[in-house]
């Protein structure tokens, strides 16, 4: 090996003079010429060699320059140094070219030995914006090319056909991509200003409708009027389901730009941090929504569902590198059957198995229980969070490790293991207090108070003096998280935090038969948890209000409370709507339909405004559904 490094050493050295004194002798004249004398001479494998011999040969005349005196010798020893630049230049633009290719080669091979159902989702995994050096607009073209290329020369027409599908559809994102660069945030300002984000009126303001005219594709623009109307992708999905596949890669290669896009301008704002991480957060989100409703809508468990599904997947990996991921809920996501078997097979996946103990891979889980907690698939949760424990602990992640310790305590809570949950919030706590963790002390109290109280209740021993430490625990969670806005600088976080302290605090007062200050706990509960867009909490906020309303006999808002609780918690699936779903049944039961249509009609026009009128048209629908379970 010593002897081989040393002939092509000696070999390389001499291509070196060769080219600098042709070069000082005016026989080559630009970098295109050495370019093509180092493809020519360079053999593969032994870069590293020429590399050396390059850096050796320069180190040489910079030292020869900096002592020669002589002005002759000077002036010769710059055109030298002059020359070998040259060559320098030309090796990197080699090195640079040689690397593409390789890529290129190599996502080429990955999309054809992927089994023929599966190449998008092999494009989908190149496309990964996760990765260490995501492809860039340039990269995806010259793909495109690579792939037409190798499409001509197949002599299989079912590969030469798939490959053309993908070039082509990549070439047709990019033309979008073209026609939007200019307007990824341009809404903002024609708007002037008023509705930053995604939020405003259906069909007249965010960047939907600004960017379904700026392209000429049908199925993205489709889909942008419809997320411009806040409507669902689903139908638009099955509609689309035996479409040719360059229909579907142009659609992924144009949200993924205005992904990367979006994020990337909200994390920029040095003027206001908090607004643009709040942000970019929902811009991650909203695409993973825009992507999970694709999937939804297509054939359940077909290899296109699997390969959208596949890309909210990403996001949330993406997500979950984020300072203000969701630790504590804010986000339910329902995956079930087939889609959380691909979850559980995509966190076992390189590069998340390559790295057993990741942090991002211990959030995610931490989201994944957290869903499977709403759901009331109780042990699922349990099992997720004890395995989203370990791996925070030995990433080092003290902040996941308590929010998991937290999300134990809630689960146990729902079992109505009260004992256990005490002990969870008890770990926590100490944990918060010993690392600084304050949004995890702040809920680590509620829990603590919370099971305590619930505690006392299966006890049987609801006395004053009983509950009162149960409910002072409760107080301090939330005077904690009225002052953890100084500390996160996250106004998401702090009112999560504040959603939870207010939805404990007024479920122990129903509790303990004071449902007067219930109400005033829940109804902030309701406001702070609808300014963040939990569902969960709002829902459970919703469904107090109304059992406290109905303690105090005020029966009107007991089924106005009621119905938009059940409402909320079954829109996401959750089990509690049928807690709220039973009490609106026993109302109904108790003043009779008449009445309780009666009552329901007086509040229409305010359920309406919270849930549209289809939402209002199905409650009764509702209902039915629990009566007959």
């Amino acid at each position: 090996m010593i002897a081989l490094d040393s002939s092509w050493r000696d070999r390389y050295l001499v291509l070196i003079e060769q080219i600098v004194t042709n070069t000082l002798q005016g026989k080559v004249r630009s970098k295109n010429q050495v370019y093509r004398t180092l493809t020519e001479n360079i053999n593969p494998g032994t870069g590293e060699i020429f590399e050396r011999c390059l850096d050796e040969r320069m180190s040489q005349v910079r030292e020869g320059l900096d002592n020669q005196t002589d002005e002759m010798k000077q002036a010769k020893a710059t055109r030298q140094l002059k020359a070998l630049q040259t060559i320098q230049d030309a090796w990197q633009q080699w090195q640079k070219e040689k690397q593409q290719t390789e890529l290129l080669s190599k996502a080429t091979t990955q999309i054809l030995s992927a089994p023929v159902k599966e190449r998008f989702l092999a494009l989908l995994q190149i496309l990964d914006i996760n990765q260490t050096q995501p492809l860039t607009q340039t990269q995806i073209q010259q793909l495109a090319k690579f792939l037409k290329q190798t499409a001509e020369s197949n002599p299989d027409p079912e590969i030469a056909s798939d490959l053309l599908q993908i070039a082509n559809g990549l070439t047709r994102g990019l033309q979008s991509i073209s026609a939007l660069e200019g307007h990824l945030v341009s809404w903002m300002y024609e708007q002037g200003g008023s509705a930053l984000g995604f939020e405003g009126l259906p069909g007249q303001r965010g960047p939907w409708n600004v960017w379904a005219g700026r392209i000429n594709s049908f199925f993205p623009q489709q889909l942008f009027q419809l997320q411009a109307h806040n409507q669902p992708a689903t139908e638009l999905a099955q509609a689309f389901q035996n479409a040719e596949l360059s229909v579907w890669v142009e659609l992924a290669v144009i949200l993924r730009w205005l992904q990367q896009g979006l994020v990337s301008w909200f994390d920029q704002q040095p003027y206001s941090t908090k607004w643009g991480r709040l942000l970019s957060s929902s811009t991650l989100m909203t695409f993973a929504v825009i992507w999970w409703e694709l999937s939804n809508g297509l054939s359940p468990g077909s290899q296109l569902s699997r390969a959208c599904f596949h890309i909210v997947l990403q996001i949330l990996r993406n997500f979950a590198r984020k300072e203000d991921f969701p630790l504590y809920g804010g986000i339910v996501a329902s995956f079930s059957g087939e889609g959380l078997r691909d979850t559980l097979k995509y966190l076992d996946e390189p590069p998340l198995r390559e790295i057993e103990r990741t942090q991002e891979k211990g959030r995610i889980l931490t989201l994944l229980a957290y869903s499977q907690r709403t759901l009331g698939q109780y042990e699922q949760a349990k099992a997720f969070h004890q395995k989203a424990l370990e791996i925070a602990r030995s990433a080092g992640d003290f902040r996941c490790e308590i929010a998991n310790l937290n999300h134990l305590a809630r689960t146990c809570i729902a079992q109505k293991d009260y004992q256990a949950a005490i002990n969870y919030s008890q770990r926590a706590l100490i944990l918060a207090r010993q690392t600084g963790d304050r949004l995890g002390e702040a809920n680590a109290l509620a829990n603590l108070g919370y099971s305590e109280v619930l505690a006392d209740r299966q006890r049987e021993q609801m006395l004053p003096e009983v509950y009162e430490t149960s409910i002072e625990y409760l107080k301090r969670s939330l005077s904690l998280s009225d002052r953890l806005g100084d500390a996160y600088d996250r106004e998401v976080v702090r009112s999560q935090t504040q959603a939870l302290a207010y939805n404990s605090l007024g479920i122990a007062y129903t509790l303990i038969e004071q449902p007067a200050i219930a109400v005033e706990y829940l109804e902030k509960g309701v406001e702070v948890a609808q300014g963040v867009g939990d569902l969960y909490l709002m829902g459970l906020n919703f469904t107090y209000l109304a059992e406290a309303h109905y303690r105090l006999n005020c029966l009107d808002r007991a089924i106005y409370n009621g119905c938009l609780g059940m409402f909320f918690l079954e829109r996401i699936s959750a089990q509690e709507w049928r807690q709220a779903a039973g009490l609106m049944t026993i109302l109904q039961g108790r003043i009779g339909n008449e009445t309780f249509q009666a009552l329901l009609q007086q509040h229409r026009s305010k359920i309406v405004t919270a849930i549209g009128v289809d939402g209002f048209d199905y409650l009764p629908q509702l209902l039915e559904q629990y009566r007959r379970s």
